[in-house]
């Protein structure tokens, strides 16, 4: 495998590489992060703000279900660090957020930025 000269990154956009060979590569973003890596948007300190005030109830301190509302509502919660739940999207997670699942409803006061830092804090309770 060649060795590679470098990587420029712009806010916006990945440049081209060089190789010792002289030969041009282009590398995008979604590309470094396609190896097993989450990555989230958001900043998960101000991610855990708003899970202790808007999530923490149900999903608890450790994202482990809440034993007495999983009963009242007879309902499973799924632990937020477990493989099943960190395999899913940015995307498909933020939309459970806002539009709510199952019995779950839409978290209104969970909105713009803040959501995207839930799932950065989300993503920090991973197993």
């Amino acid at each position: 495998m060649a060795n590679l000269a470098g990587v420029i990154f712009s806010s916006s956009r990945c440049q081209a590489l060089e190789d010792n060979d002289g030969m041009r590569l282009a590398i995008l973003a979604p590309l470094l992060f396609s190896f097993g890596v989450a990555y989230a948007a958001g900043n998960a300190t101000d991610g855990k703000a708003v899970y202790d005030r808007a999530c923490k109830n149900c999903h608890g301190a450790t994202g482990v279900a809440n034993p007495g509302i999983v009963k009242m509502m007879k309902v499973e919660i799924h632990d937020l660090g477990s493989p099943e739940v960190q395999k899913m999207s940015d995307d498909e997670l933020k939309k459970i957020v806002t539009d709510g699942k199952g019995k779950m409803p839409a978290i209104h006061s969970v909105t713009g930025k803040s959501v995207d830092d839930v799932v950065a804090y989300v993503r920090t309770l991973k197993k």
